[in-house]
């Protein structure tokens, strides 16, 4: 069921705040679909989603290798018969502002905060669709 990702209904948006491991999918170079475990927070006013990840990651590598309009992805999360899916075009951001509050976002949703690690990047999802049972 199609979403209104800017405006979502208190139960969809709960369910993205709620602790849940997530999968992001990114398409490698040959066009197949990489999917990783993550944590993704979901940012309905500015209508992005955030995970903060390595640099030297694959799935960062994929969005790279898409060139600088990013690539189209998903990031979806399940918790028995609820579902949510939020697509969009991430793109990778080195920006230290934007990482602080990636971080602060994920200390928030999964109640810790990560150690620093200078190799940290945010990945951006420019959303364009919100799906979901939740």
């Amino acid at each position: 069921m199609a979403r209104d990702l800017r405006n979502p209904e208190s139960a969809y948006l709960s369910f993205w705040r709620e602790y849940h491991l997530c999968t992001l999918t990114t398409p490698r170079p040959d066009g197949s679909p990489h999917v990783v475990a993550v944590g993704v927070t979901y940012d309905p006013e500015a209508g992005l989603a955030r995970v903060i990840t390595n640099k030297t990651s694959r799935k960062v590598a994929n969005i790279l290798a898409a060139g600088p309009d990013g690539a189209r992805v998903a990031a979806c999360q399940v918790d028995k018969g609820r579902w949510a899916t939020l697509e969009g075009v991430a793109t990778v951001s080195t920006d230290p502002e934007r990482i602080a509050d990636a971080v602060r976002r994920y200390g928030e949703r999964y109640a810790r905060t990560p150690a620093f690690n200078p190799d940290r990047v945010v990945i951006e999802i420019a959303l364009t669709r919100a799906m979901g049972s939740a």
